[in-house]
């Protein structure tokens, strides 16, 4: 079964060039439209959207994001989980906090900000445009926090960089559907020979890229250098996120 807009989620590539064009704000306006009409965790909306065109600023999350294109051509989103606003809401009407500190509120806005992140990408591949999504600006995420001046209850969870695509990669491998989706009960053995193919596939894929050659296999990367232990300021997100004063329901300083 397919249909145009499956069509573009089967053929989603990551866009890392975009041409040095920016978005019309009947294209701004559109983006935020859909993201404001994702689903919502029993309404509460915990989630906004900060669009950063200041090139101070977005040089400063190129150089958290360890990634020359962050904040180069196109236009660059951060998504936040967002209890400040509900904060202030309750706070007027006389109300504590409530449940606001608590990690089940805090996963209900990131389920929001999520969403509506891919609520976005596929609105902007349906008008042509290209993103790519940018987990990376937790790589520091206190340094974000302050060069986006944001107030305690917030938090950038994710990045979006959308565009028009100044290239056309190849279309990345993804694991096959029968690791990945269970009727029922999650199978718990799992064999690398099992992989062999899809392993092979990826390989294939590296091998032909047409920038940045490498080599390499997914099971490798996966055993690789990204999961050994070692230290990242990323290891911090639990206390900055107590220091925003989210998730403090378990009592961890």
């Amino acid at each position: 079964m397919t249909n145009e807009t499956i069509k573009h989620q089967l053929n989603h590539r990551t866009i890392r060039a975009f041409k040095p064009t920016t978005l019309s704000t009947e294209q701004l306006n559109t983006l935020y439209s859909v993201a404001s009409h994702t689903p919502t965790s029993m309404f509460m909306q915990q989630m906004s959207i900060m669009h950063i065109t200041d090139p101070d600023k977005r040089a400063v999350i190129r150089e958290i994001s360890k990634q020359p294109y962050v904040g180069a051509n196109g236009d660059l989103f951060i998504l936040l989980v967002d209890l400040y606003r509900n904060q202030q809401i309750r706070q007027q009407k006389g109300k504590d906090d409530g449940r606001l500190h608590t990690a089940d509120i805090f996963f209900q806005g990131l389920d929001d900000a999520i969403m509506a992140a891919q609520n976005m990408i596929t609105a902007a591949e349906s008008m042509g445009l290209s993103v790519v999504p940018l987990g990376s600006i937790k790589n520091e995420p206190q340094k974000i926090i302050e060069v986006l001046n944001l107030p305690k209850m917030t938090f950038p969870v994710l990045g979006l960089q959308i565009g028009i695509p100044d290239q056309e990669p190849q279309l990345k491998p993804r694991l096959p559907l029968k690791f990945i989706a269970f009727d029922n009960d999650y199978p718990k053995e799992i064999k690398l020979s099992d992989l062999s193919d899809y392993d092979q596939e990826v390989t294939t894929y590296y091998d032909l890229r047409d920038a940045n050659q490498r080599i390499d296999s997914f099971t490798n990367q996966i055993a690789g250098a990204k999961l050994d232990r070692h230290y990242t300021k990323r290891d911090e997100i639990m206390k900055v996120l107590h220091r925003q004063g989210l998730c403090t329901d378990e009592g961890i300083d």
